[in-house]
């Protein structure tokens, strides 16, 4: 049997940081990724190392809904190819899903799926949880509850951005899934053993709303009441020329201090003018950026800058203007000609 993980946490809560320094590590060598975004574009692919033939990402939605059947059928399609030889026998498959997802369909589908069943176990919940923006998080977004409630490892992320020792908040997470080992990680380092080795899912070692969340699930009402968010949208903002690094200080401080409460969600690759050979990459979540890491080399051919936008009613008309406007200024004040074909399709 092959073992599928499931890693899952909120919007911005370090699930593809955490995903990529596991894959960093030789005993994950031959694992298969699927990672799920909400939206119309996805970047994971290129901020992730691995190989290309066994990495999918399914960007139509969120897997606990339409993409649930997608999934079936790209775990199917994989195993396929690996008895076909097509590509490497890969020995794990770790699914990260959207920050949206409830996990019990996703769960549901991995236990009882008569195909998948025979040749995958379910080998573990993973939630990441971010220590900044827990509480509201947990108060304000419902499938946040239950991705801390039916997991079987809870990685505790950016606990460097609260002071002291953040006990209310285990409390609460234990109250939410006492059976769940909580595991502090800095900057998403983690040893595998610690994240992923906790043997087959037990559904009867969790709270029991989980028991009754995946009963839901097998008599086909879990996803009526589902959210779904309605008022989220996900967009992408490109730019073929360059941005000025000054210029994009000035957009991300300007979209923490005014929109911070509705970015759920930014995420971005970026061809700074100042390093064109060392793309910059961004992360945000509401009021919190994080300082830009820098790539070695841009990991595709694609050049353009891409920002990535989850947002709660933040038009982005108002978004694509704002940096539009700071890199004109940024531009007009360093006496660089106004660059052509600004924004790229």
């Amino acid at each position: 049997m092959i073992p599928v993980s499931v890693l899952t946490g909120f919007l911005g809560s370090g699930k593809t940081t955490l995903l990529a320094h596991l894959l960093r590590h030789p005993a994950l060598a031959r694992t298969a990724v699927i990672i799920n975004e909400f939206g119309e574009i996805g970047l994971d692919h290129d901020l992730i190392e691995t190989s290309d033939e066994s990495f999918v990402e399914l960007t139509t939605g969120c897997l606990c809904c339409t993409v649930r059947g997608d999934l079936v059928r790209t775990l199917g399609e994989l195993l396929s190819r690996r008895d076909a030889g097509s590509i490497a026998p890969f020995e794990r498959v770790v699914i990260e899903t959207t920050g949206l997802a409830d996990p019990a369909p996703i769960l549901h589908a991995l236990m009882t799926d008569p195909v998948l069943s025979d040749r995958l176990a379910l080998a573990g919940v993973v939630t990441t949880v971010d220590a900044f923006h827990a509480f509201d998080t947990l108060a304000r977004h419902p499938a946040a509850v239950k991705q801390v409630a039916m997991a079987d490892r809870l990685v505790l992320t950016k606990g460097d951005l609260v002071e002291g020792e953040p006990a209310e908040l285990k409390a609460e997470l234990c109250r939410l899934n006492p059976a769940a080992p909580l595991v502090p990680v800095v900057h998403g380092a983690a040893a595998p053993e610690l994240i992923l080795d906790s043997g087959l899912y037990d559904a009867g070692s969790k709270a029991p709303d989980v028991a009754r969340w995946l009963a839901a699930e097998a008599h086909g009402h879990g996803h009526a009441a589902h959210d779904h968010h309605e008022d989220i949208v996900s967009f992408c903002v490109y730019r073929e020329a360059p941005i000025h690094a000054v210029a994009l200080a000035l957009f991300l401080e300007t979209l923490a201090e005014h929109a911070g409460a509705d970015l759920l969600r930014v995420k971005g690759i970026l061809n700074i003018v100042e390093s064109p050979e060392r793309p910059a990459v961004i992360h945000g979540v509401q009021h919190v950026f994080h300082p830009p890491a820098w790539l070695d080399r841009w990991p595709s051919a694609d050049r353009r800058s891409r920002l990535v936008f989850i947002t709660r009613g933040i038009p982005r008309s108002w978004i694509e203007r704002l940096l539009d406007l700071l890199e004109h200024e940024v531009a007009e004040r360093s006496g660089e000609p106004l660059r052509q074909g600004e924004p790229a399709a």
